[in-house]
Formats: C-alpha cells, structure tokens, sequence
C-alpha cells in the first residue's frame, strides 16, 4: 500500500511524529507539506512541457515565407516608373550630353 513501507513502520512514524510535533502542529505541517509537494510538480510539469516545446520547435521546418503578390506588384511597378523619371532628371540636370544630341 505505502510501497517499500509496512503498515508497522507507518505507525512507529506517525507516532513519532505525534509525539514530537504535538496534536495541534501536526495538521499544519501535513498541509505544508502537501503544499510544499503540489508546488513542487507543478514547477517539475512545467519544466518538462516547457523542453518538450524547445525541441518540438526545434524539429519542425520554418513555416515558409508569404509573399503578397498585390504588394510585390505594386512595388515593382512603382521602381520602374521612378527608375525612368529619375534617368531623364539626371541626364538633363547635370548637363551631359546624349549622343543623339547635334551639338556632340
């Protein structure tokens, strides 16, 4: 029932612990024990679920990356509307000449 404990040697403790603690003490250290106790495997549970979340993590693939094909559109035709405005600014503001201009 107690496991490697007989039913003598659970009697001799309680007594023991009776005797030694007192009739009013003894209920308040069961429950600070049992507290102690609860405590304790809530924080062993813990732990354990928290590894367990590590290494499954750590096992699966990276999810793969979206990409928003209206956004990647919308960027690429933005580049190709400033890439060209800003050729034609560059060439006139800075003076350089074109070769199909007469005066080269």
């Amino acid at each position: 029932m107690f496991g490697p404990i007989g039913m003598q040697e659970m009697l001799f403790i309680m007594a023991a612990a009776l005797l030694i603690f007192g009739p009013r003490k003894l209920p308040e250290l069961g429950r600070t024990l049992g507290r102690g106790m609860a405590e304790f495997r809530r924080a062993t549970s813990d732990l354990k679920r928290s590894i367990d979340v590590e290494l499954d993590e750590e096992k699966r693939p990276p999810p793969p990356r979206r990409i928003d094909k209206s956004k990647k559109a919308a960027a690429s035709e933005g580049s190709r509307k400033t890439a060209g405005a800003d050729d034609s600014k560059k060439a006139g503001e800075s003076g350089a000449r074109t070769p199909s201009d007469p005066a080269a």
